[in-house]
């Protein structure tokens, strides 16, 4: 049987390595019961490679194209050029030529028809190509489509499909073309239809743009199209736009604009009976493929053809649930800094330790809130408490409660839920507890400074002996022995006191600047009297690099050695120079204090800076090259003595009677410095718990890794590092029973790939509805961007948009502007004059460390690294919360 020429009913998804992602669709289309759609066939990709085939020039331009890097434009433009013209010169053979015309004699060969492309990596639920290659409308005659066929083929050669593939790391030996042939249609009307809404990703509306005439004229932009939203079966929503121009078929073939008649520009382009007729056939197909839908579709006398379908592959995936009530879920990386997905042992390690309802979507981790925002006492504390912490998430949470008709509330007389603060099952979604920042809150008067050395000593010990007792389990016994220990670290991470500390410090910031602007007319007062905190074992670690850049400073051979090291055996190599032995030893005892902290490192797979030394390689020059020596020393006491004369000013205006004319000056400066010894007190315990958690997860993750070895060594895995795409209670498993489908991992591999594509929400629905918050604040000068303040102070200078901390090249003096901070970049913070992220909140960990240095700081910044180019001069306003171009 012929491999060259399929007609759409002979074709399924099965067939896609032969036609294409738009064969297989309009295929599989075909065969949907109630829907049209016009007749066609398929030239297989067998035909485009035999096409090819032994074409000696062709792959030597192939191979030539390889080697190129997707910013090589001018080359690749130059190569891919050539290749096109190679492909549209060769003959097609008879064998292809005599099967399309008994296909074409079949359906019709005076007949127009679409000529469309259909790669192999096209239009799949992981990757979108569309619109990589060409399609050709109203093509008529054998000749003119054997010509425009070719023409498809090439059209794997535009710079834009290559420099795609480039990015994305797709062979271009393994793409190959199908050319879809199908009849054409000519509609007075044409549209796309969306089966989950494009622009808030909320499955449950359709969202359809429509115009006049063939598609051409809205999917190439040169027209506005209606828009018509429908939910459940009613149009919710409707926008007429003025449709000035139409691409219309010409009877000799091809396509031309056309101005539309005035009297019709205004005209609703379907009416309300048929879009709820198109919407009901946008339900069908997508309940056929199973996932939301892209559609093209053709309305001609009355009947709806549809042309093709695609998956929506930019959707955020919803949080699971196992029940088909509504839910509203947060994200758990907004919180934590890192918005990057977690492998699938890294996520299971975080369900093991976290206390709150969790749900995963997109390799990330959400917390579902409904029930607390189905109790009105609780609803007003959670979102208030999390407003604290991001503005953004309170006003997306604000915009689903007042919409009164998503989340079921309780009585309202009814007394909270007592059980509503106690810990729930892990797939318990009936109750939460409420967070330490929503419960009630200590008197900073109450606690005594010394609980912060205790509970310190506390963690420390507890991790030593954890040290010495994982040491002696092996096989089962050390996934056994770390869920034992999981409850040692969360009853530390819980100790009421510890949370006590936490919060006096919050508390009395927030009494601090509340009461400071009251009667002061001083903002944000709180930041500069937290700067140089004792015991902040985050900003000692920005510091620490400092004295390690000192230790290497004298010996000039070393520093520049450490300019071209490349590879991770370096602290070996260092022996060899002249105070390589005393780098070795600055690097190493850095390492046996921080080195369990890396970039994202609440994921436990993350690679940590002790198993990649070099990562601090960039930070020590930079800092040998913009400090001198005894920089750590000199800015730590510079904080300090800032917090001193900040707290002598306040104290001072307090009990003058010039300066502060209210009543009680010398009672209320006596209450002021109980509050300013509660900041200086517990501000710096703040960052402790965490730190004390990562030194925790670096010990079991050398655990694991240890019986991940012993499996490789068994030939039971490839690799120690597949490992991390089994869940923690998989890898038990495996370790157990030495068995494992390695498809698995193959497909999570898969997976995290397309999870790295996706920007997580800060609110997402049961709907995927993804709910946007908004900054609702006056005076912000116009063009300003706006994001939450989070440390005081005014700062100018050069913007370095940096996503990648290895990367990092500062100067003294720049403003670092990122998608988010996490301890890890805190060394750069000694660099740097100001920070700007998109993530991030009052208590994160740049906010507190950018308070704790004394930098100007804004947050939650949206797209801040798109709307802040690198290298341009910005004025960065952390008192009220905005940043300007300068």
């Amino acid at each position: 049987m012929s491999t060259y020429i399929f007609g759409f009913q002979q074709i399924d998804q099965t067939a896609i390595p032969m036609v294409g992602g738009k064969g297989a669709n309009l295929g599989e289309l075909s065969r949907i019961e109630g829907i049209q759609v016009p007749e066609g066939f398929c030239v297989t990709t067998d035909a485009y490679k035999e096409v090819i085939a032994g074409n000696e020039t062709f792959n030597v331009l192939l191979d030539q194209l390889a080697v190129l890097k997707a910013d090589d434009r001018k080359a690749i433009s130059e190569t891919s050029a050539k290749i096109r013209k190679v492909i549209e010169e060769i003959t097609i053979p008879k064998s292809i030529d005599s099967e399309l015309t008994h296909h074409l004699e079949k359906l019709g060969d005076q007949n127009a028809y679409a000529v469309r492309s259909s790669a192999t990596a096209e239009d799949l639920p992981t990757a979108s190509f569309a619109g990589q290659q060409d399609t050709y409308l109203n093509i008529i005659g054998k000749q003119a489509i054997l010509k425009h066929i070719s023409k498809c083929w090439a059209s794997l050669y535009t710079d834009r499909a290559v420099t795609y593939r480039l990015q994305n790391g797709f062979d271009h030996k393994k793409v190959h073309l199908s050319v879809v042939v199908q009849k054409m249609v000519f509609p007075q009307v044409s549209g796309i239809l969306f089966t989950a809404d494009p622009v808030t990703s909320n499955r449950k509306i359709l969202s359809i743009d429509a115009s006049f005439g063939l598609g051409e004229a809205l999917v190439s932009g040169l027209v506005n199209a209606d828009n018509y939203k429908v939910q459940k079966g009613s149009i919710i929503d409707k926008k007429i736009s003025t449709k000035k121009l139409a691409v219309d078929a010409v009877k000799e073939g091809g396509t031309k604009q056309q101005e539309i008649d005035p009297g019709r520009q205004n005209r609703q382009a379907l009416t309300d009976e048929q879009i709820l007729q198109l919407a009901g056939i946008g339900r069908k197909i997508e309940e056929h493929f199973g996932h939301p839908q892209d559609i093209e579709w053709c309305l001609v006398d009355d009947r709806f053809y549809i042309v093709q379908s695609r998956p929506i592959t930019t959707l955020f995936p919803i949080p699971e649930a196992n029940d088909q009530e509504n839910h509203v879920y947060v994200s758990v990386g907004h919180q934590q800094m890192m918005t990057d997905p977690i492998r699938p042992l890294g996520l299971s390690f975080y369900l093991l330790i976290t206390r709150a309802p969790m749900r995963k979507a997109g390799g990330r981790l959400f917390v579902d809130l409904t029930h607390m925002l189905a109790s009105p006492a609780n609803r007003r504390t959670v979102i208030d408490g999390l407003g604290k912490s991001d503005p953004l998430i309170k006003d997306a949470l604000m915009t689903v409660v007042e919409r009164g008709d998503f989340i079921k509330s309780s009585t309202p007389d009814s007394p909270p839920d007592k059980a509503a603060n106690k810990a729930p099952a892990a797939d318990d979604c009936k109750k939460t507890e409420l967070p330490a920042v929503f419960q009630t809150q200590p008197d900073p008067d109450s606690l005594d400074p010394a609980i912060v050395s205790e509970l310190i000593t506390n963690f420390e010990t507890s991790v030593e002996t954890l040290k010495q007792n994982i040491q002696t389990r092996s096989g089962s016994e050390v996934f056994d022995f770390i869920v034992e220990d999981i409850q040692r670290l969360k009853t530390l991470s819980f100790d009421p006191r510890s949370l006590g500390a936490i919060m006096a410090s919050i508390n009395a910031a927030a009494w601090i600047n509340e009461k400071m602007n009251e009667w002061l007319g001083e903002k944000n007062a709180a930041d500069t009297l937290a700067q140089s905190a004792p015991n902040n074992i985050t900003s000692e670690m920005g510091l620490a690099l400092l004295d390690v850049a000192d230790a290497i400073r004298p010996y000039p051979e070393v520093i520049d050695y450490l300019h071209h090291v490349k590879n991770d055996n370096f602290l070996d190599e260092l022996l060899k120079l002249k105070g390589g032995k005393e780098t070795r030893n600055a690097i190493e005892a850095y390492l046996d204090k921080y080195g369990m902290r890396c970039v994202g490192e609440i994921d436990i797979t993350k690679t940590r800076w002790s198993e990649k030394p070099i990562t601090l390689v960039p930070m020590i020059l930079s800092n040998i090259r913009n400090f001198e020596p005894g920089a750590s020393k000199r800015k730590f006491d510079q904080g300090k003595q800032e917090a001193l004369k900040k707290e002598q000013e306040l104290l001072a205006r307090l009990k003058d009677p010039a300066s502060y004319q209210g009543p009680d000056g010398e009672e209320k400066a006596k209450k002021t410095k109980s509050m300013i010894d509660a900041i200086r007190n517990f501000a710096g315990y703040r960052e402790y718990p965490k730190y004390a958690m990562i030194k925790r997860y670096f010990v079991y993750k050398q655990a694991l890794l240890k019986e991940a070895e012993r499996l490789v060594q068994a030939g039971v895995l490839h690799e120690k590092e597949d490992a991390y795409y089994l869940t923690f209670e998989e890898l038990h498993e495996v370790v157990r029973t030495h068995k494992l489908d390695y498809q698995i991992i193959s497909n999570r591999k898969d997976e995290y790939k397309q999870y790295e594509k996706l920007t997580p929400p800060r609110v997402i629905t049961s709907d995927g509805e993804i709910v946007a918050g908004k900054y609702n604040r006056e005076g912000i000068p116009a063009g300003a961007i706006v994001g939450l303040p989070v440390s005081a102070g005014v700062i100018e200078g050069r913007a370095r948009v940096i996503l990648n901390m290895e990367e990092a090249d500062l100067e003294d003096g720049d403003i670092l502007v990122t998608a988010f901070t996490d301890p890890s970049w805190t060394p750069l913070f000694v660099s740097i004059k100001g920070l700007v992220t998109e993530v991030g909140g009052l208590m994160t960990h740049g906010a507190v460390i950018a308070r704790e240095y004394g930098l100007p700081a804004v947050v939650g910044v949206e797209n801040a690294t798109k709307l802040i180019k690198d290298g341009q001069r910005i004025r960065v306003h952390g008192t009220e919360g905005y940043i300007e171009i300068v």
